[in-house]
């Protein structure tokens, strides 16, 4: 490991995370990707959220956020609500065909899982998201 450098580190890590997205890609055909799914489940544990709100807790840009928005409001797995008080304050939340396609997402992600990690012990799957945890909680 003392010989790795940053960047083969990263490279080795990006390359497992991009084969993790692809199997997704190939297994789940509803024509939204991972980002779609964390906002979906985001609007499904806290209820209606702001976009800005939403963007902070996933750590992404608002500028995504509101791509993302656009898409799920699109295929219908989305709506936005305007705020009762103050009607400049929009909403996302999640509709039924959303948690649907989510509920659908979670399932097959697990199988996705059982198959993408079947070769490690349990062990080891343990220490890898522990690992993981920590680098993330550094940033």
């Amino acid at each position: 490991m003392e010989n790795q450098t940053i960047f083969e580190l990263i490279h080795i890590m990006e390359k497992a995370t991009n084969n993790m997205i692809i199997k997704w890609n190939q297994m789940f055909n509803e024509n939204i990707g991972i980002s779609h799914v964390l906002v979906l489940s985001h609007l499904k544990e806290h209820g209606k959220s702001r976009p800005s709100d939403i963007a902070d807790r996933l750590g992404f840009a608002p500028p995504s956020i509101t791509h993302l928005s656009e898409k799920l409001i699109k295929q219908k797995l989305a709506i936005r609500l305007r705020d009762e008080k103050d009607k400049r304050i929009l909403y996302l939340d999640i509709t039924d065909e959303g948690k649907k396609i989510l509920k659908k997402a979670h399932e097959e992600g697990v199988t996705l899982r059982k198959q993408l990690f079947e070769r490690l012990t349990e062990e080891e799957r343990q220490q890898l998201l522990a690992i993981y945890i920590k680098l993330n909680e550094g940033w």
